[in-house]
């Protein structure tokens, strides 16, 4: 159920100015029974101005008039007229035209040192588009001469913590090792030796002939 806007102050509107019940107020706002009785009893929202539901157009006459002569029945918030706001939509990051020129070194910077990661994960990194990234991997951008890998956290492309995110999604998807610092390690590059979990080393096994072998030997001597 769709809630009005500043609930707390339409309570308090309400409860001054209708016979509605506590309980439908409360429905009504997404408040608790017990708070719109505080509201009541002036123990909460003291000196708060109440705002009119119907001046807001949240509620008509006849709906208040209508609930006031059932208990039972629930209020229905109006439809407004005000278009709702649009959600923005989720795609790749907007890059400053002052950066934009550094896109392609950026790319190329992790296409080089995190193969792992996806266009997608890239893109997001970025932001730009799967045909300029599979260009600059084939190496068919129209600038690879000039295209000079750079990492994106340095050109102010993406912060640390993102890449570091993204990249440790991406090696535990392909089952590898993540080394946590590779943003903030010279030129955001880790040794690969250090992104794989080296074997124990086997322990020797400890038997009499292992221990006092060396003794036994020499007294046989």
């Amino acid at each position: 159920m769709a809630h009005p806007l500043m609930p707390k102050a339409k309570a308090v509107w309400l409860v001054d100015n209708t016979t509605l019940t506590f309980e439908q107020v409360a429905e009504f706002c997404g408040l608790h029974e017990l708070e719109v009785q505080a509201i009541a009893d002036d123990e909460v929202a003291i000196g708060m101005q109440g705002l009119d539901a119907l001046a807001s157009g949240e509620l008509t006459p006849e709906e208040i008039a209508r609930c006031e002569a059932d208990p039972m029945a629930s209020l229905k918030i109006a439809k407004s007229d005000v278009p709702e706001a649009r959600t923005k939509r989720k795609g790749a990051r907007y890059t400053p035209v002052s950066k934009r020129q550094d896109r392609p070194n950026a790319i190329a910077w992790l296409i080089k040192n995190y193969p792992e990661l996806s266009d997608a994960q890239v893109s997001k990194l970025v932001g730009t588009t799967k045909p300029t990234i599979n260009s600059i991997r084939d190496r068919t951008h129209w600038n690879t001469q000039n295209i000079k890998p750079q990492n994106p956290v340095g050109l102010g492309l993406c912060k640390g913590d993102e890449l570091e995110k993204l990249v440790a999604v991406a090696r535990a998807r392909a089952g590898t090792v993540h080394t946590p610092g590779a943003a903030t390690a010279p030129d955001g590059v880790i040794s690969h030796a250090n992104t794989h979990a080296t074997p124990p080393e086997h322990k020797k096994e400890h038997t009499v002939e292992n221990v006092f072998g060396t003794a036994s030997k020499g007294k046989a001597d």
